[in-house]
């Protein structure tokens, strides 16, 4: 999603908890990871893997310059012959400790072995976010929380959109010496669509 569309989202959902609640999980998700140099893991369910939210982290982290923000994607089920980047299996987060950090995207209920394995590289010292669907045992593995339920106004592929994009945007930006096209475009895009200031 581009920075003009998630400009016109915010402002769709000017009023409401989304722009700022996913600009607070951005900011935890970047100081966690940026202090360490990395380590990120990202991991869904058996039968959600959230492949768009990793392929938005890695635009993220090209455009604001902050290589930390590249996710591993870790998986349920690897098939043999599976690239390398697809072929991190549930292993990985056993293995995960301090200096890491654990994204867990799961709009419903995960496996107890998905549980468990979280549960464990939080006591590794790893650093448990979750974006969720309210479940309380997921809420209580998780150091921060972001969670959509199904009376919320929004999804969760919107609310990933916004962290994302949000992660990257308030990275310090790569510098070469004049602001760059992306950071100008979104900055018109946010004063185009900006309400007009309230006169009293």
């Amino acid at each position: 999603m581009d920075a003009v569309r998630v400009a016109l989202l915010r402002e769709v959902l000017a009023g409401t908890q989304w722009p700022s609640a996913t600009r607070r999980f951005a900011g935890t998700l970047r100081s966690s990871v940026v202090p360490h140099g990395g380590g990120l893991l990202l991991v869904g369910t058996e039968v959600y893997e959230p492949w768009h939210l990793a392929a938005h982290l890695v635009d993220e982290s090209t455009w604001s310059g902050l290589p930390e923000l590249v996710p591993t994607l870790v998986r349920h089920r690897v098939e043999p012959g599976d690239p390398a980047h697809l072929a991190v299996g549930l292993g990985r987060i056993e293995a995960a400790g301090r200096g890491e950090t654990l994204l867990v995207v799961v709009p419903e209920r995960p496996g107890e072995g998905l549980l468990e394995r979280v549960h464990d590289a939080r006591r590794a010292g790893a650093t448990v976010l979750s974006l969720d669907n309210g479940d309380p045992e997921v809420r209580g593995l998780a150091h921060e929380a972001l969670s959509v339920t199904s009376g919320d106004d929004v999804d969760l592929d919107t609310v990933q959109h916004l962290v994302s994009a949000a992660a990257g945007e308030n990275g310090a930006p790569v510098q070469r010496g004049r602001r760059r096209f992306r950071d100008r475009l979104s900055r018109l895009a946010d004063q185009l669509t900006a309400p007009p200031p309230a006169r009293w």
